[in-house]
């Protein structure tokens, strides 16, 4: 095959035609010099260039990325042939909310055609569509909606995902800390106080963030939310938020200038370094004591079977002892658990505390009526005494 081609290639060119190294589509891999690919081809360079065609619809001013918009005027009949259906669960504590605005969420999700089913049994919200659905991607928006219902979003907002302008993401935080002292102070380090760092971060991006329990909910532009979604890792890898709050706020001042907008904007942005202050831990030293002689060597094994006379027995002899040792610990304990269950139907003995309690309460009484006594014989010495008669003088 090589020497085939060869020889096609000097062929081709002592005609005068030009050969390419493949195969062309319908040409055999030849393309006449008068040909105007040949060219662009040659402008362009390489291989890709030599076979391209201009294409009518592509000129510039198109926007590539600008959504196609789809009313129902565009669809004649079913667009649709199967069926599709979504289904998320949602938590016993949105099950009040969610019977309150199901009839509302009925009604949004039927503008586009989408049925929408509830069943607190199973704790489940379905949507699904029908023969009459002209919108493919709706589906996929419907799921999004009632992803955001689940994790405490209200209807209001979360309705506006039906928008193709609008995107969602939902972030799961809770396998991003180990620790869960740590994860609480860090999500209400990302909350602020009062709320601020989140609402900073909802009107530098344009975004609408909901922190709830371990997930984080996004609404927004697709860049909104990918500079929230950094922000969030962020924070739970124990960077500030407030840091990307400055970065933000300086490109958002440097939009608005048009000399800088072709120039690199990494000059005027922040750098922050890491400053991570390892703290040396104070070692207590306990002051050792110096002894004069040296401490006593502990006794080995064989010493301790020596002073009990283990060790002058044979094996039979020391697992007899072993096993009588053993049915003296297991005889004691029983004794012990038996005491223990007979506590039960013993009678409560007479409360010692409460007599001498009521003896201390007479003693107090008998010293108040000694103190009253000695009050009422006082007032009576203090009175004035009556001056005496006339007669009783005279006697």
């Amino acid at each position: 095959p090589q020497g085939a081609r060869r020889r096609r290639r000097a062929a081709a060119e002592a005609a005068g035609e030009g050969v390419g190294d493949g195969d062309a589509p319908g040409g055999g891999g030849a393309a006449s010099s008068s040909d105007p690919a040949k060219g662009r081809g040659e402008e362009a360079g390489g291989k890709k260039g030599k076979y391209r065609r201009d294409k009518p619809w592509d000129v510039e001013g198109i926007d590539h990325w600008k959504p196609v918009a789809i009313s129902k005027e565009d669809f004649k009949g079913s667009l649709l042939l199967e069926e599709s259906s979504f289904a998320t669960l949602f938590p016993q504590y949105r099950e009040q909310y969610l019977k309150q605005v199901w009839p509302d969420v009925k009604q949004v999700l039927a503008e586009h055609e989408i049925k929408a089913e509830l069943n607190l049994v199973e704790g489940s919200m379905t949507v699904r569509t029908t023969r009459k659905t002209w919108d493919p991607y709706i589906i996929v928006k419907a799921r999004d909606m009632v992803k955001l219902l689940a994790r405490s979003v209200p209807l209001p907002q979360a309705q506006k995902i039906l928008d193709d302008e609008v995107n969602c993401d939902i972030i799961k935080i809770g396998g991003l800390v180990h620790s869960k002292e740590r994860f609480v102070k860090r999500r209400q380090r990302l909350v602020g106080p009062n709320g601020s760092t989140l609402k900073a971060i909802e009107l530098l991006t344009n975004c609408f963030v909901l922190v709830q329990g371990q997930t984080v909910s996004m609404m927004g532009t697709i860049k909104g939310i990918k500079q929230t979604r950094r922000i969030i890792e962020d924070c739970f890898r124990n960077i500030h938020p407030i840091y990307h709050i400055k970065e933000l706020m300086i490109r958002r001042e440097l939009e608005k200038d048009p000399e800088l907008k072709e120039e690199n904007w990494e000059r005027f942005l922040p750098h922050f370094k890491k400053r991570n202050v390892q703290r040396k831990k104070v070692k207590s030293k306990k002051k050792k004591t110096r002894e004069v002689f040296a401490p006593q060597q502990t006794p080995r094994k064989e010493d301790l079977m020596m002073e009990s006379g283990e060790y002058f027995l044979n094996e039979k002899e020391r697992q007899l002892r072993q096993r009588a040792a053993k049915y003296e610990q297991q005889k004691a304990k029983s004794a012990e658990k038996r005491r223990d269950r007979a506590k039960v139907f013993e009678p409560p003995a007479a409360d010692g505390k409460a007599g001498k309690k009521r003896k201390a309460e007479a003693e107090d009484q008998e010293t108040t009526q000694e103190f009253a006594q000695r009050l009422k014989d006082k007032a009576v010495a203090s009175k004035p005494k009556k001056r005496k008669a006339a007669e009783d003088l005279l006697l």
